[in-house]
């Protein structure tokens, strides 16, 4: 398997416009060294109507590039580091897995998704990086790819290519990098399983990307996690939400650069 810096070393060779008018399939962050893959505008079909709370509906979508991976504990040190950002959250009691200590987050875990972390954090380090979070439309344009799949991998469930609890064994999370037989087709890693990822949308408000500053406010979370058993909700149509100031050893973020042209 190709290890992280190797995946960025060869994304950053790829990162070149391919004509004058052409957009470049991949581009790498230069504030935070997340890689992101394009995806184009147009229309898809949001939602697979197989529960009350993932209608089908057409969505139009602008250009955007979105995160090949959730961001690392590496990604998020350097943004504590450069800002004074509290560090995500130490020792709560709802806990399984905390790996940032006092002193910081061991270097060993440096390829493993930032947990631990509310949504102000993650809107916090993605205006750091230049980004923004992704709404839910363009989350799951990504994950369903090009060709709207239920899963990022497929229409048939497989629980070997993502990380959840029936193939967790002892362990919690999973780098960034595992199971590349998940990836979707635009080329986005672990969308489906491992962590929950933040998006910029609460409830109620269509795929504008508004959110409200009220602190009660409800967020949409995306993804299914490695505490789930449930093929369900590994659906990349899959909706749920959840308060901002939720802090939980199961949810991360990922991010999008909106294209202007």
């Amino acid at each position: 398997m190709m290890r992280s810096n190797d995946t960025l070393s060869e994304l950053r060779s790829r990162a070149m416009r391919p004509s004058e008018d052409a957009l470049p399939p991949v581009i790498v962050n230069e504030q935070d060294g997340s890689p992101m893959v394009l995806v184009p505008s147009g229309r898809f079909m949001m939602g697979d109507d197989l529960d009350k709370e993932s209608p089908q509906t057409v969505v139009h979508l602008d250009a955007f590039y979105i995160s090949v991976y959730a961001v690392t504990n590496r990604q998020y040190r350097a943004f504590v580091k450069a800002t004074g950002h509290q560090p995500p959250n130490i020792g709560a009691r709802i806990d399984s897995l905390s790996f940032w200590r006092e002193e910081g987050c061991p270097e060993e875990f440096d390829d493993y998704p930032v947990v631990l972390i509310n949504w102000d954090d993650a809107d916090a380090y993605a205006h750091w990086a230049g980004c923004r979070l992704p709404n839910e439309a363009e989350w799951e344009k990504a994950a369903r790819g090009p060709e709207g799949l239920i899963y990022p991998w497929g229409d048939r469930w497989d629980e070997n290519n993502c990380r959840n609890r029936n193939n967790k064994g002892e362990d919690s999370v999973a780098p960034v990098f595992a199971y590349p037989e998940g990836v979707s087709g635009y080329g986005t890693w672990n969308q489906s399983g491992n962590v929950m990822e933040w998006c910029s949308i609460r409830e109620g408000e269509g795929n504008s990307g508004r959110v409200d500053d009220g602190d009660n406010a409800l967020r949409q979370e995306r993804g299914g996690c490695w505490r789930y058993p449930d093929k369900f909700v590994f659906r990349a149509s899959q909706r749920s939400f959840v308060v901002p100031k939720a802090v939980n050893d199961f949810r991360g973020f990922r991010l999008v650069l909106p294209v202007s042209i």
